[in-house]
């Protein structure tokens, strides 16, 4: 049985293993040779360790005092009297003050921070300079820090004023013995509320103190140590600096980093670790020729590691046999548990590993068949977050892009939206489908067309189900804006007509042109603007939100017109019952508020309303308030309601103003008799062509026309009111108003020349008046004419 056992698991991998590091015994002579080929690789990588030791060390060192710049730093910008100074609006007396007051603390820091040489603020509100004890100008504070021949005063405020914040610079300190160089470490203070530089704060080391900590460094294998700045700029080094090195440091990649380079001294090697506590980087430079001096002492120690690869090759195979096999041992176990019920057959580990591998592939294949039948509908959703600007999500939207294989061409974006206007129709034309079928049809149709159609112009088009409608976000190649524009118009246009052959009533609303994925959202919250005029502009129809939006400069549409003259009359001739004329004065102000470029949904909503609003004044002004009419039809606001566009609301509102008209006109005839109602319309007659006849007469009023007919003016004028729902006086204004611009369309007569014709002696009352009806001067019509 034993035997058996053993026979079996001469397949295993602890077989394999062990004739494999038995070879070791055989072939000691070749890992001789392998072990002195990598003992110089292994000589350099100590030296690299050994060097990169020492640089820590240096990195320490020079942290510490780096450390020490940027914590005073930050002591000095949070000072809340510099705060206070910077930020506030104190008289300048008060802010002299306060300045003295922060020059005396900075004496406290300056005690405290014993190794910074110098520091100082620059006050750019009173062009100063804030020292520990002192205040100065600029350019005396100048002199007495920077002041060595080797910077200009105007290099100095260049330098300060637009070194990148935080940065660490070389800048000449001036003292008493000779002048030094010290490394500076910058920060400009927030700007003010006026967007305004306030001010900047500078902690400058003289270089002696970053030089002991690199004494240690350069007198090791004589190399050399530089400290370069986030710019690769050298700030300090042991030894002067040429071209080779500048060529060198060119190349430095981020983090630390070893690599080789030839110089015109040979090859060398190039150490550069990064700051812990900044941006500064610590490069060291050592000849390579360091590394074959000890040769020979690798060539010896050739010779005495054959004799111990010999001597321990059949512990070490034992000992590393054991420990590699075990893992391989516990996985075997632990995927053995499964079906710990069945005999092993494969006593081969890395089969059976492998079989279980391909066994855990296939049930993730099995769950990505499933996850990709609902591709469409996490698409979907995803889509639709986009679009609603939810941006926030635990996955980003590039690498979603990618699960649902969506590559985007370029950041420019665009949202066309589809609105099915006849639901209940085809659901009844798709017989032998369960409503939750038919439901899934229409999107699947309109989605595989609308992105045929946006790839036939070289776009990405995806589309989603937003709500109770179709939305596809467009992502365009690089084209010129007009193009794009063409294309959308053209995707919209070909979609409508080609879904009528499914029977499908489109309104389709386009938004403009975005870039980045934020103005995707951008662009469907403009469709779905564009979808609400619809109200305006009808159904089945393509709205382009560049077409409807609402220009700022255009001050007329800051309102609509329905002035209260006009509202009088309509009321006049609804209780004269005139259903013709006033349909007419309806569908005029109606028309002309609508035709406008972008009118307002809130306007239009308020315009149907307050015409609404006019009926229910005349019937009031009737004397029925309780209208059997109304009471009759107690759903007539609602029906109004429940319209989806301004032609549907004109509709119900026309046939709810032809049965008040019926009534008024029935009441007005009852109210006196048709022989009476005979002559008043005869004698308006007469009155409508004698004004006709005399509207260029001067002295045509009111009363003029009472002694024609010989009839008080205060009469004629009630009757003729009576009969049009128009006083007298206005419509003779109205008809000199009509003539005047029926005349200034023909841009031949001066506008005092037309107001004369008209029966105005004064071009200024023509002006006057004609504005008050029209709503501009009569230059303007003339100009738009």
């Amino acid at each position: 049985m034993k035997l058996r056992f053993l026979w079996q698991k001469r397949k295993s991998i602890i077989f394999t293993w062990l004739i494999s590091y038995s070879a070791v015994l055989f072939i000691p002579m070749i890992m001789s040779m392998i072990v002195y080929s990598q003992s110089s690789e292994a000589l350099k990588s100590e030296i690299h360790r050994a060097n990169d030791s020492l640089l820590k060390q240096v990195r320490y060192s020079i942290d510490t005092q780096i450390d020490l710049m940027k914590r005073l730093n930050m002591e000095i910008t949070w000072n809340t009297k510099l705060q206070s100074l910077m930020y506030s609006t104190k008289p300048s007396s008060e802010a002299q003050f306060l300045a003295y007051q922060l020059a005396k603390e900075f004496r406290m820091y300056q005690t405290s921070y014993a190794t910074i040489d110098e520091f100082y603020v620059t006050w750019d509100q009173e062009s100063s300079v804030l020292r520990p004890g002192n205040i100065r100008d600029r350019e005396t504070a100048f002199d007495t820090i920077h002041r060595t021949g080797a910077l200009r005063y105007e290099q100095w405020l260049d330098m300060i004023n637009h070194a990148p914040n935080n940065a660490f610079l070389l800048l000449p300190h001036a003292d008493s013995a000779s002048p030094q160089t010290s490394i500076a470490y910058i920060t400009h203070l927030p700007k003010d509320l006026n967007g305004k530089q306030t001010g900047t704060v500078v902690v400058m080391a003289d270089l002696e103190r970053f030089q002991k900590a690199m004494e240690s460094v350069s007198w090791f294998n004589g190399g050399q140590l530089l400290i370069l700045n986030h710019d690769n700029q050298v700030l300090m080094s042991n030894v002067p600096v040429t071209g080779d090195e500048n060529l060198m440091l060119e190349q430095l990649l981020d983090g630390d980093h070893v690599m080789v380079t030839s110089s015109g001294n040979g090859d060398s090697e190039l150490f550069y670790i990064q700051s812990a506590v900044s941006d500064l980087k610590y490069v060291l430079r050592i000849p390579s020729n360091m590394y074959w001096q000890k040769a020979e002492y690798v060539r010896k120690f050739t010779y005495v590691s054959i004799l111990i690869s010999l001597m321990g090759a059949l512990v070490l195979t034992w000992f590393f046999l054991r420990r590699n096999y075990s893992p391989i041992q516990q996985l075997v176990q632990s995927l053995s548990d499964k079906n710990s019920s069945e005999e092993r057959t494969d006593w081969n580990e890395l089969h059976f590993i492998q079989k279980a591998i391909f066994n855990t592939r296939s049930e993730k294949e099995q769950i990505a068949l499933q996850l990709k039948s609902h591709h469409n509908v996490l698409r979907s959703n995803m889509l639709s977050r986009l679009l609603k600007g939810r941006l926030d999500t635990l996955i980003s939207y590039e690498e979603a892009f990618k699960s649902f294989h969506i590559e985007l061409k370029s950041d420019q974006f665009a949202v066309i939206l589809f609105a099915v206007e006849n639901h209940e129709s085809l659901y009844s034309n798709l017989p032998g489908m369960d409503m939750n079928e038919r439901r899934k049809m229409i999107p699947f149709i309109i989605t595989n067309v609308v992105e045929e159609l946006v790839g036939q112009r070289g776009h990405a088009g995806y589309v989603a189900e937003m709500d109770d409608m179709l939305a596809c976000l467009v992502n365009f190649t690089e084209t010129e804006d007009a193009d794009l524009k063409e294309d959308l118009g053209w995707i919209a246009a070909e979609a409508q007509r080609f879904l009528t052959r499914f029977r499908m009533d489109l309104t389709v609303s386009i938004g403009g042109i975005h870039s980045t994925l934020s103005g995707a959202a951008e662009a469907y919250q403009e469709a779905i603007d564009a979808m609400e005029y619809r109200m305006v502009v009808g159904k089945r129809e393509i709205i382009t939100y560049d077409d409807i939006r609402m220009d700022t400069a255009d001050t007329l549409q800051l309102g609509y017109y329905y002035p209260l003259q006009v509202e009088q009359q309509i009321i006049n001739l609804i209780k004269a019952g005139d259903f013709d004329r006033a349909s007419a004065f309806m569908n005029e102000i109606i028309e002309r508020n609508t035709n406008k470029p972008f009118v307002s949904l809130t306007l239009a909503k308020c315009l149907i309303f307050n015409l609404v609003g006019t009926m229910v004044k005349a019937m009031n002004e009737l004397g029925d308030g309780d209208s059997s009419i109304l009471g009759d039809n107690p759903l007539w606001m609602d029906k109004i309601l429940a319209c989806d566009t301004l032609q549907e609301m004109q509709h119900e509102l026309l046939t709810l103003l032809k049965e008040v008209c019926a009534f008024a006109a029935a009441k007005a005839e009852s109210n006196q008799s048709k022989e009476r109602a005979e002559t008043l319309r005869n004698l308006t007659a007469k009155v409508i062509k004698h004004i006709e006849e005399h509207y260029h007469d001067p002295n045509l009023n009111v009363n003029t026309i009472g002694e024609r007919f010989e009839l008080k003016g205060s009469y004629v004028s009630k009757l003729f009111k009576e009969q049009t729902g128009e006083g007298l006086l206005d419509y003779i204004t109205k008809f000199r108003i009509r003539q005047a611009k029926l005349m200034m369309a023909n841009k031949q007569d001066s506008i005092s020349d037309i107001s004369k014709v008209v029966g105005y002696n004064e071009v200024a009352t023509f002006i006057r008046v004609f504005k008050k009806y029209e709503g501009i001067t009569p230059g303007k019509f003339k100009e738009m004419n």
